[in-house]
């Protein structure tokens, strides 16, 4: 304003004080900056040279991890050709005499009972002979009576509902009801299909993939009766599996206490330590085995592909070691020679009594005096008494270590306790040398198991046809829940139980250490029927490590095998009745079905009151007069008053 204009001069500002750096700081940031250079050269030095060492580490790890594995292979090659001349004999041996298998009452018996010690059908009528006419006849009326749909049903489900009617209880009554309709399977089969649309139904409402997961209903225990009658296409593959398992677990020596063994899959079975023995050639027996062992191993040479229950007890048989001049000594597990240390008795072997290679023994009938003794031969794994009570406990091989009691805090958890126990390495080779010998057996069984090629089972594709049926009626999609149903119906509830109790189907006797190996195969197969993915990692069971890669193998066989069913022409009605009547007649007399009936009243007695209230409560029953032919039944089973 105004046009003025002053010259006030030349700004200045006074910086100099504060830009001024002192000349110690500056030396001293020079200082610093040179000493973390320096120690950045040392530690790129030192990483370098840790890097080198790793890498040599690492290429020797890799070196050692080859030549283990180069070994392993080796001896899975000598051991499978071992395995292999082994049983080129057994299946010469088996042209005479052929496959141990079970008579049909026998594989019934342990399909249908198992865990029983005396099933019904080893069993007579317990009547007194002045009413067993009149019981008789009671229980013809009552097998008649079984013969209506709705009767049957109701009694089932009146069953079912009471409290007291225990899971156990339901599996035995299935098989009870299995043997008295065994005459009729073409009923038996409408009788499944009728009990399980109303298990669908029940699964539907809640989670479709649990049907069929247990066995905790009758409609489930009668379907694992009725996959019973499946042909027996499996019986080699599956007999000639467990000959090779027996075979290779034998080659090394076994606890007879703890049932572990150096040759096995089974990491909670494995023999660890390193036990020095020799072989007696004669006998293909170990100097550190039991006498029990080697009566067992001698039998198996001479009773060669009989069935066992035409070989001799070894509890009846003595073994002898007889010298010459010197006379014969009988040999025993437990006798006055035989150490004991503290409240632990160690079994003898024959290294305990100085047997050599070149020794004569021989097996002869038991002698007439017996020794008095706590521990009964023969006895897979005795129980141990309490050594605070003043028990003798006995072991074999190696005695379990007696760990003293910590304190709460100082206890690990389970699984740290499992950790501090992992398995080194050198035993490691062990499973895998073992899972390597058997693998051509493992995958016969399940190719067999698995395979389309021959004409799928009648039973299967209509069972499987069903199965569809309901997930369409129920308008359930899911392709995962159907495969779930497959699985749960047949691998799971039949092939299962079969491979993990050849016994079922042989005339064989299994072992602890057989059973355990047999065991890691039937999961192996549990698991490949599974469509979840099973995450691996280094805490996962060693079992499962050991089939790891072949699994996805053996899922991708499953998926095949249903998805080839399906595509199979199905089975009707008339063709699935006709093949159930055959085998009614072929069979039906192996079994004692009065004494299933009479075991079966049991029960109706039990649940009377319940049983006749269901009935009355049913109009259509009330027609039929069900209630009262039961009450003619009890009248004449039981002398039972009845209102009649």
């Amino acid at each position: 304003m105004g046009n003025l204009n002053f010259l006030l001069g030349r700004v200045q500002y006074d910086t100099e004080s504060q830009l001024t750096f002192p000349l110690e700081a500056q030396i001293g940031l020079g200082v610093g900056a040179s000493f973390v250079a320096l120690v950045v050269l040392v530690i790129v030095f030192i990483y370098r040279r840790k890097s080198k060492q790793a890498l040599r580490d690492y290429k020797k790890v890799q070196i050692q991890l080859e030549n283990l594995e180069t070994s392993v292979r080796d001896r899975c090659k000598k051991e499978f050709t071992d395995l292999m001349t082994e049983m080129m004999d057994l299946t010469s041996d088996l042209v005479g005499t052929g496959i141990p298998f079970l008579d049909y009452k026998s594989y019934a018996e342990r399909i249908f009972f198992p865990g029983h010690r005396e099933s019904p059908l080893q069993r007579d009528l317990d009547i007194p002979e002045c009413r067993r006419q009149t019981v008789e006849q009671g229980l013809v009326q009552l097998s008649n009576l079984l013969n209506s749909k709705l009767f049957l049903t109701k009694f089932i489900h009146t069953l079912e509902i009471q409290r007291t009617f225990s899971p156990r209880d339901r599996a035995y009554v299935a098989s009870l009801l299995t043997v008295s309709l065994h005459g009729k399977l073409e009923y038996f089969t409408d009788i499944l299909k009728t009990l399980l649309n109303d298990l669908v139904e029940q699964y539907v409402a809640k989670n479709p993939k649990l049907m069929l997961r247990r066995t905790e209903t009758v409609v489930e225990k009668l379907l694992t009766n009725w996959m019973s009658y499946l042909p027996d296409s499996v019986g080699e593959p599956l007999y000639m599996l467990f000959r090779g398992i027996k075979h290779q677990v034998d080659k090394g020596p076994v606890d007879w206490v703890t049932g572990k063994a150096k040759y096995t899959l089974n990491d909670n079975r494995l023999l660890r330590e390193d036990l020095e023995y020799r072989t007696l050639v004669s006998t293909k027996s170990f100097d550190c085995d039991t006498i029990t062992q080697v009566k067992e191993k001698i039998l198996d040479q001479i009773y060669k592909g009989t069935p066992y229950c035409h070989r001799p007890d070894p509890d009846t048989l003595d073994l002898e070691w007889r010298s010459g001049l010197a006379g014969h000594l009988i040999l025993s597990d437990e006798d006055v020679t035989s150490v004991v240390q503290g409240t632990w008795k160690r079994l003898n072997t024959l290294q305990h009594y100085k047997v050599r290679t070149e020794s004569t023994i021989a097996l002869s009938p038991l002698s007439s005096s017996i020794q008095n003794q706590d521990y009964i031969p023969g006895e897979k794994t005795p129980m141990l008494e309490d050594a605070d009570e003043g028990g003798i406990k006995l072991w074999h091989l190696v005695k379990p270590t007696e760990e003293p009691e910590l304190p709460k805090h100082r206890r690990g958890s389970l699984r740290d306790r499992e950790r501090a126990k992992a398995i080194p390495e050198i035993y490691l080779t062990r499973l895998l040398s073992m899972k390597g010998t058997l693998q051509k057996f493992v995958d016969d069984l399940f190719q067999v198991i698995l395979s389309t090629n021959r004409p799928v089972p009648l039973a299967v594709k209509y069972f499987f046809d069903l199965l569809d049926e309901q997930a369409m009626h129920y308008g359930i999609a899911d392709p995962e829940t159907i495969h779930i149903w497959k699985t749960n119906s047949l691998p799971l509830r039949f092939w299962i139980n079969i491979i993990k109790n050849p016994q079922f189907v042989f005339d064989v006797q299994t072992s602890d250490n057989v059973d355990a190996v047999l065991l890691v195969i039937a999961q192996t197969f549990m698991d490949s029927c599974t469509i979840a993915d099973h995450k691996l990692g280094r805490d996962s069971p060693i079992n499962k490590l050991l089939y790891a890669r072949d699994i996805p193998r053996y899922k991708q066989m499953v998926e095949r095998y249903y998805a080839d069913i399906r595509q199979t022409i199905s089975a009707s009605d008339q063709e699935m009745n006709s093949a159930l009547a055959e085998l009614s007649r072929n069979y039906s007399g192996d079994l004692n079905s009065l004494v299933a009936l009479h075991e079966l009243y049991k029960y109706i007695n039990k649940y009377y009151d319940q049983i006749i209230t269901a009935l009355e409560e049913d109009p259509t029953a009330q027609k039929m007069q069900l209630g009262y032919r039961l009450q003619q039944i009890a009248a004449a089973v039981e002398n039972k008053v009845t209102d009649l």
